[in-house]
């Protein structure tokens, strides 16, 4: 039995001033940025005060929004709500840039210039797995606690990063301050916490075995660094409980973007699931790239049997072309509604938004506007 899931009601979800965070997750390659920009430029001409946050490393936002260039500081996009009263930032994540902060903010200036000075740290900062991921659920608790202080935005919209794994930007945080609280950092640590007693012969075999594997100057550069982290690290946990709290207030919204292929609905699965385990809030689902069906009634079997029949009597061979090309057509929206209507089966109670096709990417504003009223508009869409 076919199963209609709900209708998601992007217009409803904008205009609701109690949602303060919209958080665009999903695989990549399924359409995150570009449902990002445009919800947030939705939102902006529905007259909230929006920044949008991307960790896309194409820069695809700021070619589409006109900006030159995103940093890690919201730049306004012209012309953007100001005849509804709202307003349009945009910004692109530094992960370098943001951690440099984060230790700005904790430590005193000489143990700050310590740590941002040391090797290890750079490496941490610039290419740890996790970092990415942790650093944008850090921006984005600054961008909420600086909303809340001068009303800056009302609404902050999240592109998270271009995981392997839509997964990871939940995991990750907690992967990243578990190792920074771990047993092999405790072990570093050891000769500047403990008193001499710690200096067995024990410990100097696993220090000499680790000098042997890392070399004496990447430990040592290692051991400066969690010295001089140490009074950091109650902190960065820390951090990371309060936004993973942030991420689960009733003020936040998941919304799980999906392209109709099999691969991005199994992660899209994984991630419906994984919120409603960890209790987050959920607004629904938004299927990009639907194939639009055709304007017939002709199916693909009687179309590829008139194209046959076409063939054999040597007639049109354009007429049997068109036929097929029809005929696969049919069949891309059949298997693509079958993806679909299998993934509501097992999650009914899923709001969805289904997003046309467009004959050409998205590259300016109206792109983007045409987005947002196809993710409005279902009328046209539903399956």
């Amino acid at each position: 039995m076919k199963v209609t899931p709900p209708v998601l009601d992007i217009d409803a979800l904008l205009d609701d001033r109690t949602t303060e965070i919209i958080v665009c997750c999903g695989s990549g390659g399924v359409g995150k940025t570009t449902t990002s920009a445009a919800l947030a430029l939705r939102a902006a001409e529905r007259g909230r005060k929006v920044v949008v946050l991307t960790i896309d490393p194409a820069r695809r936002l700021a070619q589409s929004m006109g900006i030159e260039q995103l940093d890690n500081t919201p730049r306004p996009v012209p012309g953007v709500g100001a005849g509804a009263g709202g307003s349009l930032d945009a910004m692109m994540l530094d992960m370098k840039r943001t951690f440099d902060e984060v230790v700005e903010s904790q430590a005193s200036p000489e143990k700050a210039r310590q740590i941002l000075e040391n090797p290890f740290y750079v490496a941490l900062s610039s290419s740890f797995a996790g970092t990415q991921e942790y650093m944008a659920m850090e921006k984005l608790g600054q961008l909420h606690r600086q909303a809340l202080d001068d009303g800056s935005h009302d609404l902050i919209v999240v592109d998270t990063p271009p995981s392997r794994s839509a997964l990871d930007f939940l995991d990750a945080p907690e992967r990243l301050s578990s190792f920074l609280d771990g047993r092999f950092i405790r072990l570093l640590l050891a000769p500047a916490r403990g008193p001499a007693r710690l200096m067995t012969a024990g410990f100097s075999v696993v220090t000499n075995a680790l000098t042997k594997i890392l070399g004496a100057q990447v430990l040592r550069d290692m051991q400066t660094f969690v010295a001089a982290f140490d009074t950091l690290f109650g902190g960065f946990r820390q951090r990371a409980d309060q936004t993973f709290a942030l991420l689960q207030a009733d003020g936040t919204a998941f919304v799980v973007v999906a392209a109709p292929e099999p691969d991005a609905l199994r992660e899209a699965a994984y991630f419906v699931d994984r919120l409603t385990d960890d209790e987050m809030p959920l607004a629904g689902l938004v299927v990009n790239r639907v194939s639009p069906a055709a304007r017939t009634d002709l199916s693909a079997e009687a179309a590829i049997t008139a194209a046959d029949r076409l063939r054999s009597g040597d007639s049109s061979s354009l007429t049997a072309g068109l036929l097929q090309l029809h005929a696969d057509r049919v069949r891309i929206v059949e298997r693509e509604q079958h993806l679909c209507e299998r993934f509501a089966a097992s999650h009914p109670q899923v709001p969805t938004a289904f997003v046309p096709a467009l004959a050409e990417d998205v590259h300016d504003l109206d792109g983007l506007r045409t987005i947002g009223e196809g993710l409005a508009d279902q009328d046209g869409v539903r399956r």
